[in-house]
């Protein structure tokens, strides 16, 4: 693959400086961009960065009054596999006893500061409660998603029977660490029409690849390319927060990219594949001949086709400037959404503290139904009612009303006719892979592209992820799956990256997401699709249970709300190799009425 492989100096860039927050009560609102970027608009003439602009690097030997240093617990004071946080003048550390040595590690996970102490620890790693990043405890590097940067890794001694930790004030402070990457070395890098990797779709895959790419000492070009006008930005929030600003969703600053040479491409459309000749050509005409290729293309929504479909404040939420219009017509006014997924719900349940009304229309008799089963779908659409949300069960949209070009009202196949100012359209996506169609590159009968578990489409040297693919799910007998996940892009786009660099890397990561609405969290892991029985502990009227979703004898998938780490723990499990069996599940509730999952941690079947 050509392209320079010596080990990076090891200097760390620090990219943004963090001051310490005042703890979020709401996840869902931190933002995991911490830097404030201005989206780099792209255009014709000037769509490439210059690599000269370098940031500023701290001094790479911090000095004895940088630093800081305390004896902070007895070593008694903790057992194996027990993980405490302490204080050390400038901020809180992780400490984590695990076959009797100690390891102090930054105590927030970097990417929306939950409190790793209330993880779980397994197999040398820390799994964070929330969304179930994993960091290894002996280096704080990050080893599965979501998230971009890792955790510092703080010095431990033993003295007198004390332990005693010591760390930089800096570190203390920032709570994050991006891994040491390499630049780009290449000379023509951001003038000529070639290039050694071209990733398609600037995603969580997108991205991820590019980094995994740096950090692992590749410095010959890369470029990204984007339909989007912005930098690669946190997708998945703005359906929880539309009125997000796209500096506050970007997932790395401007400098970032320039520092490491990751040129992006903004509003850039592919439209052809030439595989043979490995050249790519855009909408405006521009060509670029690549070496190795990523295509992480995403999805793109569904639309309604049903009569007056052309009538204007209809939206599919896809971009920042979606969302944001979306707001601002629904303030004091009625909404409506179409579709009770993930993305129609968080839209709903951001809407009720601003719009006048908020109505949810849906096909299936419970929202979430096919995801989260019957159950748990009518808590959940309950926690909406009692917040004002009126819902349309069983019907779908027959006609948009408009009065002077602008929607009035819906009438529905159930003869209802719903007020409407703005409706927002959420009954799912396709791949957006039409451009492949000439191209030689496999697609599947639905468009997804499918690949193998090192992320290998039929084409030599093009790779794909994200929620364009389908890909063999190892825990699941390696059945060909499509995961839109926010993780499992992540994930992925890693993968694809190391085996551009032939490091023979395969997709292993077991899948979780979560949502969040009303300041509540929904937590799940594994791959429900074909459950056919649904076990459940806890309180579903109070909205805090888990459910353990079963297909014939074995466990394949569970969801959370106020049950933490119940999720990660499962994950875990699951990513062990360990099947979990239905019968224990049923004998751990016959038994225990206190809600104990430690049965889960112990060896088991």
């Amino acid at each position: 693959m050509g392209g320079c492989f010596s080990k990076p100096k090891p200097v760390e860039l620090k990219i943004e400086v963090v001051l310490p927050e005042k703890e979020r009560s709401k996840e869902e609102l931190s933002a995991s961009g911490k830097g404030s970027p201005r989206a780099y608009q792209g255009n014709g003439t000037a769509r490439h960065f210059h690599t000269e602009e370098r940031l500023p690097a701290p001094h790479p030997y911090p000095g004895p009054q940088d630093c800081v240093e305390a004896a902070v617990c007895h070593v008694k004071d903790l057992e194996n596999g027990q993980m405490r946080e302490v204080e050390l003048g400038w901020g809180k550390v992780l400490l984590v006893k695990d076959n009797g040595e100690f390891h102090a590690l930054g105590h927030k996970c970097p990417h929306y500061g939950a409190p790793l102490v209330k993880g779980v620890l397994s197999r040398g790693r820390v799994r964070c409660p929330w969304h179930g990043a994993c960091f290894n405890i002996s280096t704080g590097d990050l080893e599965d998603f979501p998230g971009l940067d890792s955790l510092h890794k703080f010095q431990v001694k033993i003295e007198k029977e004390k332990v005693y930790v010591r760390a930089s004030k800096q570190a203390l402070q920032l709570q994050r660490r991006t891994k040491v990457m390499a630049k780009c070395i290449s000379p023509s890098a951001g003038h000529s029409g070639s290039t050694n990797v071209l990733i398609v779709g600037a995603g969580a895959a997108g991205l991820v690849c590019a980094e995994t790419l740096r950090q692992e000492g590749f410095s010959d070009r890369i470029v990204l390319c984007t339909l989007d006008r912005h930098l690669p930005y946190d997708r998945p929030k703005l359906s929880k927060s539309l009125d997000a600003q796209p500096e506050q969703l970007a997932l790395r600053p401007k400098e970032f990219f320039r520092a490491y040479g990751i040129e992006v491409l903004t509003e850039a459309q592919v439209v052809t594949v030439d595989v043979r000749n490995k050249k790519v050509v855009f909408k405006d005409g521009f060509k670029l001949e690549y070496s190795k290729l990523l295509l992480a293309p995403g999805s793109s929504p569904k639309t309604l086709s049903c009569k007056g479909k052309e009538v204007e404040n209809v939206f599919t939420i896809r971009t920042p400037e979606d969302a944001n219009r979306v707001v601002r017509l629904a303030r004091g006014r009625n909404a409506i959404v179409v579709g009770a997924g993930f993305l129609g719900m968080e839209v709903a349940a951001y809407l009720t503290e601003k719009a006048h009304s908020v109505s949810v229309v849906e096909l299936e008799e419970t929202p979430f139904r096919r995801f989260l089963g019957e159950r748990v779908g009518r808590a959940l659409m309950k926690m909406f009612e009692n917040n004002g949300v009126k819902f349309y069960m069983q019907t779908e949209v027959l006609e948009l009303r408009a009065q002077e070009g602008k929607l009035k009202e819906v009438v529905l196949k159930s003869s209802k006719v719903i007020r409407a100012d703005v409706c927002v359209v959420g009954i799912g996506a396709v791949p957006a892979t039409g451009f492949l169609r000439q191209s030689g590159i496999g697609l599947d009968s639905r468009g997804f592209i499918p690949v193998n578990k090192m992320m290998q489409t039929n084409v030599p040297g093009v790779f794909a992820a994200g929620d364009a693919v389908t890909f063999p799910l190892v825990w699941r007998n390696n059945r060909k799956v499509n995961i839109p996940h926010w993780q499992m892009a992540h994930a992925q786009g890693r993968v694809a990256a190391q085996n551009m660099l032939a490091q023979e890397a395969e997709i292993s990561t077991v899948p979780y997401l979560w949502t969040a609405m009303f300041g509540k969290s929904l937590r799940y892991t594994g791959y429900g699709e074909g459950f056919d029985d649904v076990i459940i502990q806890g309180d579903l009227e109070e909205l805090k249970f888990v459910a353990f979703y079963t297909k014939g004898d074995e466990v394949i998938a569970v969801a959370s709300m106020n049950y933490d780490p119940i999720v990660s723990k499962v994950a875990e499990v699951l990513g062990s190799g360990r099947a979990i069996r239905k019968r224990e599940v049923e004998l751990f509730m016959l038994h225990s009425k206190t809600g104990d999952m430690s049965w889960l941690t112990g060896k088991g079947s």
